[in-house]
């Protein structure tokens, strides 16, 4: 677990002091660990879990640190803890479900540097990189990046580009992704499996810093993304030899509630076709907001079934942070 130091990388897999271009002991300092405590009747506490714990980035000389959403999503306490030993609560001040991004308040002094943005669109595929995780040298990496290219995940999420990086690691949620100058380019997500030069290897997923530049003010200032909140349906696909089969549905979920089943196969939104996860989403995101109803073309037992899923905001089902 990333809040254990008994681990680490061997040597050889670590950056070396001296052989950097940026300061390693300050970008090591940057980054803290991350746990929070979720109610048991979160909506989210049955598949993420009540007890979340990973990275975040601090980004700002207030303290403000950048993580992956999933781990404060629903948070009634957070807790950061520095390379220093110094915990710190935190209050869950933002989550944009679009990018993924999640912003904590420290709400004390934070006792650790900051990390400058860079841009992961100037990164190529090939480049060196880094990673670093909470609690020193030995959780930090030397990686590589070994593509970027669309991301689509089951929960109804979808990045126009991500970044994949190996060598793997399993607990990377919420860690820095940097460049060689040391610049923040990404934020760890998930581990996933990449067929890179006809192999299949596991390989982890970084959200693009990029992503963050044009939302951040409105996060900090409200606590939402800018744009209009996505329709969503509670339904989860999985792409099975170029079909999108339906694999699970959530309880209760508008989709649920229209009558899609386990096994249905998605064919597309109305008449237009659908060939992969991200082609769905994009699809049922361009009928409209979230409320908005949402005409499906489903595959089941050699027939076409129709049906209009109306849909709703997700965050509207999240509980939300309080300051006691």
């Amino acid at each position: 677990m990333p809040a254990s130091k008994q681990w680490a990388f061997p040597e050889s897999l670590q950056p070396k002091v001296g052989e950097t271009q940026f300061d390693l002991a300050r970008a090591l300092d940057a980054v803290v660990l991350v746990r929070s405590e979720i109610p048991e009747d979160g909506f989210t506490a049955d598949v993420l879990g009540t007890e979340r714990s990973g990275y975040g980035v601090v980004i700002a000389a207030s303290g403000l640190v950048l993580t992956i959403g999933y781990l404060i999503t629903e948070a009634s306490q957070v807790w950061l803890t520095t390379n220093r030993g110094a915990v710190v609560a935190g209050y869950p001040l933002a989550y944009d479900q679009a990018t993924g991004f999640g912003l904590i308040h420290p709400l004390g002094k934070l006792d650790a540097p900051h990390l400058e943005r860079g841009l992961a669109s100037d990164v190529r595929i090939g480049d060196s990189a880094f990673v670093i995780g909470h609690g020193g040298l030995g959780h930090a990496l030397k990686t590589r990046l070994v593509d970027k290219r669309e991301f689509a995940g089951y929960w109804e999420y979808a990045l126009d580009e991500a970044l994949f990086t190996a060598p793997a690691h399993p607990q990377w949620g919420g860690a820095a992704l940097l460049d060689a100058q040391g610049d923040l380019i990404g934020i760890g997500s998930l581990l996933v499996e990449e067929e890179v030069n006809g192999e299949s290897i596991h390989v982890n997923m970084f959200v693009p810093i990029d992503l963050l530049n044009p939302i951040l003010d409105s996060m900090l200032k409200t606590g939402r993304s800018p744009h209009p909140p996505r329709p969503w349906l509670g339904l989860y696909a999985q792409e099975q030899k170029g079909r999108l089969v339906v694999g699970f549905l959530v309880a209760g979920s508008p989709a649920e509630r229209a009558g899609i089943r386990v096994g249905d196969v998605v064919l597309g939104v109305g008449d237009d076709r659908s060939n992969s996860l991200a082609d769905l989403f994009r699809a049922i995101w361009r009928v409209g907001p979230a409320g908005v109803e949402v005409p499906l073309s489903l595959a089941r037992a050699g027939s076409v079934v129709r049906v209009a899923v109306k849909s709703v905001d997700r965050n509207d089902l999240l509980k939300k942070p309080s300051l006691q």
